[in-house]
This record gives structure tokens, sequence and C-alpha cells, in this order.
């Protein structure tokens, strides 16, 4: 690496991604087989801090433009899409620092190689007690866990009543307990078709206490400590940001993969597949179908973050726009995916090609909750209707 590109990878978490895209293409295969980041890649990533880019500044982290951040994680997902997911789960995770009380932020951001690792909220329940909680349960889906240092889990909270605590929006609130990975036990369940590398296990915890102040409640933005546009935007806009980064890196490496197989693949008895007319024409339509997604959605982000306050959170139209480019952006990339696939003919269903692994990762990701086309019912009902269910809290 010349001075110069070493200088810049130092302030660009885009050119420190692209940077590590040798080192993660070389252990791919161990990822996959593993469900695990080697090292020294994974000390690579921690040095890069492509963990640290929702973190807030006042703990440590680079705080980027979420603009800055989808194109990070797509170079990321460039190169394996499993990283990426695990990469985009850290940093949605770091997300609850603005919440919890600063002297805990500080002290679990101490190290640098601090992941948080959680799966979605579920019917658990924890019990408020003296100074804090007690919780029981299992969550699933706790992507990176494997790299992580500490768990969360969310939970409703039982008060000493028996009632359901509230949140100001009259529903049950969900807190969100942090403790040290070695409090939970984990399960190995994820055997899955695609992104096996993220090891999305589940895991358990039995009567654990945990202290008020490793505690917090992501669901009510006007609720954070740090200010700023960035966590203006809402905790779930964010994840989805997060999602369709992983799938633009994806369908960008498939489209590269496929451009290279057409230029040397002539099918028995028909000519080279880049000389055919029907292949250009539909190769050139992925191309602006997926520069045109990833443009819509980097213009909201941009133009949202403009003019979100450093206080209030984003409103309802900013968060439907949010989640509008998001459900888009990921919906061009499952598209273009299954198209890559289908044209590249029997090249691309034999193991250890450059199509399969990412075609199953990009179908794994499509399942994801961030991933449903009932999102663009969401959009459309709140254009017309506003939102009285409470869907784009």
């Amino acid at each position: 690496m010349n001075h110069v590109s070493l200088a810049a990878s130092r302030v660009d978490p885009v050119a420190r991604a692209r940077d590590l895209g040798p080192a993660i293409e070389a252990v791919a295969d161990d990822i996959e087989r593993t469900q695990t980041i080697p090292e020294p890649l994974l000390t690579r990533i921690h040095d890069a801090r492509l963990a640290r880019m929702l973190l807030p500044q006042s703990v440590g982290g680079d705080q980027l433009e979420p603009w800055v951040y989808l194109a990070a994680i797509e170079e990321i997902a460039r190169h394996d899409g499993s990283v990426g997911w695990n990469l985009f789960v850290a940093n949605s995770a770091a997300l609850i620092a603005p919440f919890i009380p600063f002297e805990t932020a500080q002290e679990i951001y101490a190290d640098p190689r601090t992941v948080i690792a959680w799966g979605p909220p579920n019917a658990c329940k924890a019990q408020a007690v003296p100074g804090g909680y007690r919780v029981s349960g299992e969550w699933n889906f706790a992507s990176g866990s494997r790299q992580a240092n500490w768990m969360g889990a969310h939970c409703h909270v039982v008060e000493p009543d028996g009632a359901l605590r509230q949140n100001r929006f009259g529903r049950p609130t969900v807190r969100t307990l942090l403790f040290r990975k070695e409090h939970a036990t984990q399960i190995a369940d994820w055997h899955t078709l695609g992104m096996r590398g993220t090891a999305s296990e589940s895991y358990r915890v039995t009567d654990l206490f945990v202290p008020e102040a490793y505690s917090g409640t992501r669901e009510d933005p006007a609720l954070r400590r740090d200010p700023g546009p960035l966590y203006a935007f809402t905790m779930q806009g964010l994840y989805a940001v997060g999602v369709a980064g992983v799938a633009f890196g994806i369908a960008r490496a498939m489209l590269d993969a496929f451009f290279a197989l057409a230029t040397e693949k002539t099918p028995r008895g028909l000519q080279r597949l880049a000389d055919s007319p029907v292949v250009q024409s539909n190769l050139a339509r992925r191309e602006a179908n997926l520069g045109a997604a990833r443009a819509y959605l980097t213009e909201i982000l941009k133009d949202i973050y403009a003019s979100a306050d450093d206080i209030a959170p984003i409103g309802l139209q900013e968060r439907v726009r949010v989640r509008l480019g998001c459900a888009h952006g990921i919906n061009t990339a499952v598209e273009i995916a299954d198209w890559v696939y289908k044209a590249a003919g029997t090249s691309a269903i034999f193991l250890g090609t450059p199509f399969e692994r990412r075609f199953r990762d990009m179908h794994t990701l499509s399942q994801q909750i961030q991933s449903r086309d009932s999102h663009f019912e969401a959009v459309g009902r709140a254009m017309f209707n506003g939102d009285p269910d409470g869907v784009f809290l």
C-alpha cells in the first residue's frame, strides 16, 4: 500500500473495507465451514474500526453518516456476505450506546474489540427487582455471537405488581439488558442454506441479574443521550440500511462474476454469452437497476440527514422514505441475484463457483424481517393513512 492510499484508509471507512477485500476472500471458505471469522482477519477488522462505524464519538466510535456506512458495508459484503452481515449487526448493536448510561457505554466500548450480539425481541420477559432485573429466557439469531464479548436480551418488563411496564406510546416497553458473553449459554443451531458464516445461533440465560445501569430502551429516539443527525434515524431504519448494504454487495459481486464468465463461456451450439444481444441488454439493465437503487437510497439518506434535528427524531414522512428506499434496494438486489444465477446456467450450480454461495446467501438474507415484501404495503398504507398502528415508530 502506498503512502497516499494508507493515508486515505485511515479516514475513509470504504477504503479500509476495500483494503481488507483480498484477506476476506482468502478465508471465505474457512468462514463458511467454521462459522467463525479467523485470525488475523478479525484483528484487521477491528484495527480498521469496521465494527465502530455507528458507535458515538463520545465513547470512541466513528459516528459515520449513514450513506458512508451503507457503502462500507456493501464493500465488505462484496467479498463475503457473512462478514458483511456480521459487521452490519455489530454496528447496529452499537446503536444501543446512546441509550444507556454514559459510564456503562464507556466501560463496554473501552475494549477496542468489543462486539455486542443479540437476537430480536420475543416473548421473554424480565422481572423488575431492586437495582435492576432478573431474566431467564432463550433468544435466536444472534449473528456474530462467536466474535462477541457482550450479549444482550430484549425483554418486556414485568413490574413488582405483575403489570407490564409501558412506554410513552402506551405500549409494553422493550428493554435491552446487557451482560458479558460468559453469562449466556450458546446453542449451536445455525444449520442454514446460506449466511452460514454468520453463526446466527441461539443462546439462553437462566435467572441472570442485570443491574439497571446495564440496560436501556432503543424504541424511542427522543431518549438518546448523544445528539446529532445520525441518531435521529430510528434503530429499525438503520438496521434496514445495513441489510441493504449487504444485499448490494452480494449483487455487485454476482454481476462482476457473471461479467467475467460471459466473456469466456460459449454455451453448446451457441455464441459466446458476451456476444448475445439478449445477454448484453439484460446485463446493462441490471447494472442500471443496482446503481439506481443505491443512488435512490443514498439520496434519501443524505437528504434526511441534512435536515435532521440534533435532538428530535426524524418524522413519519422521513421514516417512511428510509423504509421504502431500503425495501426497494433489497428487492432489487435479490432480483439481480436471481437473474445472474439463471443466466450463468450450469456454471452457477456447482459448489465453489463464484455464484452458488452468493445465491444462497442472498436468499437467506431475503427471508430476514428487513427484507419482507410487506414493507411496501406498510409504506403505501402510511402514505395514504399516516401511521395509526405505530409501524414506523
